[in-house]
């Protein structure tokens, strides 16, 4: 199974792997919770179109 985007891609847009794991989680919470994908995405998993958004610079890190 190929994930996309790879955790290495994604590495390379945050300063760690745990502000990363921060950003898809709070994310991927909020996409469960109803707010609307910022990327046209079909995944089933949220956590997938959350780590989409932030390989395209659609979500930023909050504090």
């Amino acid at each position: 199974m190929i994930v996309e985007p790879s955790v290495t891609e994604l590495l390379d847009l945050v300063e760690d792997r745990y502000e990363l794991v921060i950003m898809t989680s709070r994310r991927a919470r909020q996409i469960a919770e109803g707010a609307d994908k910022l990327v046209n995405a079909d995944d089933k998993s949220v956590v997938t179109v959350a780590a989409k958004e932030i390989a395209e610079g659609k979500v930023k890190k909050v504090c």
